[in-house]
């Protein structure tokens, strides 16, 4: 089954046309990851799938539901997004920053239930910041800044989860936390999660799903193993790329790669 579905897809801005006549489908309860170089229209499709961005023509689909004809609070309740290296206001706490994730779900007056509560709490024990909870966002390390995104998302307890490159700025050690964390919420909770990645090697290791852009277009679709080919790389990147099997995950990896000449 799939979560996620589009068809005849066009997003653009202005007089640019960024995707054209796209078709994609992501698969439910997965982890897919979106690789493609810059500018190839990979953000863009995340805003159009989380209707963040309304497409010039073609449709997206939410569980076989067309998203544009959907409420926005039951959108909301369905899926959540984070997008690229967002930012918090000075002096915001953590606690606060994840409460904002229980707004689709607060009542008409606007009061916090006890689920409300309870969905905040589980989502900074999820994330290991309940000791943080009332630290400013602006003091923390790039990592634990970039789970407080993550524990406000799924504080949403959405059944999909948008994200766009979540490991932007972090270190080596930071990135594998972030990536391990939505690993286990797809694995314990049955999460989709979509999500754009720069690292070919990262994508590679925790994807079960992946599509490959370039110039607003699908190049391929499928698992690791089928998208971490030379030639898939080659009309991806141009590149040549050496790819071997990591002895420690058993999964596809870019040992070297050279621009094509």
């Amino acid at each position: 089954m799939n979560s996620i579905e589009t068809i005849n897809l066009s997003i653009g801005y202005r007089d640019l046309n960024v995707v054209d006549s796209l078709n994609i489908k992501i698969p439910k309860g997965k982890i897919t990851v979106i690789i493609g170089p810059n500018g190839c229209g990979k953000s863009t499709l995340l805003k159009a799938i989380g209707r963040i961005l309304r497409p010039r023509s073609g449709r997206v689909f939410l569980d076989g539901k067309d998203i544009n004809t959907m409420d926005t609070a039951k959108i909301a309740k369905k899926m959540s997004i984070l997008p690229q290296s967002p930012l918090a206001p000075i002096g915001l706490t953590v606690g606060e920053l994840v409460s904002y994730g229980r707004f689709p779900h607060k009542n008409k007056i606007g009061k916090m239930a006890e689920e409300d509560k309870d969905a905040i709490e589980w989502a900074l024990a999820e994330t290991k910041l309940l000791d943080l909870e009332t630290s400013p966002v602006d003091t923390l390390s790039g990592g634990q800044r970039q789970r407080a995104w993550i524990a406000m998302a799924i504080a949403q307890q959405t059944d999909t989860i948008l994200l766009d490159e979540p490991t932007t700025y972090l270190d080596m050690s930071y990135q594998l936390e972030v990536l391990e964390l939505l690993k286990k919420l797809n694995e314990e909770r049955g999460y989709t999660i979509v999500m754009v990645l720069h690292d070919l090697n990262l994508a590679a290791r925790h994807a079960d799903f992946m599509v490959a852009v370039r110039n607003g277009r699908i190049i391929s679709s499928g698992t690791p193993w089928d998208l971490m080919r030379p030639e898939i790389l080659r009309e991806t990147f141009c590149i040549e790329a050496g790819i071997v099997t990591d002895p420690n995950t058993d999964r596809p990896t870019c040992l070297s790669y050279n621009l094509i000449k």
